[in-house]
């Protein structure tokens, strides 16, 4: 049941009803939530709230724990490092070898 929130018209006092989506509105301050000593049954007038927000409970949720097959294979091969060079790129460096040396002869 989601909570609505009203404000009295007459006192200008704000509260909170916990009612039920098939209910209709409050159309007079009740009197055990009324902000004036003696009881005005002022109209009231239903805010517009941001409501409850969401909680998730749990070990977490991730974005990709629902990902299809195909996204998740196409997302391997995007992160996978390119085989061939761009025109911009730099050669990569050879790396460095020693000619070794024949065994001397006897």
């Amino acid at each position: 049941m989601p909570t609505y929130e009203y404000i009295c018209e007459k006192c200008g006092h704000g509260f909170e009803v916990l009612q039920s989506i098939s209910a209709g509105p409050l159309r007079i301050c009740p009197q055990e939530l009324c902000g004036r000593k003696k009881w005005g049954r002022g109209r009231v007038k239903r805010q517009i709230s941001a409501g409850g927000g969401l909680l998730f409970k749990g070990s977490g949720f991730y974005i990709t724990d629902y990902r299809s097959e195909g996204y998740k294979k196409s997302a391997k091969t995007d992160s996978a490092p390119a085989k061939t060079a761009g025109p911009d790129s730099k050669p990569a460096a050879k790396p460095e070898t020693k000619a070794a040396k024949p065994p001397p002869k006897n």
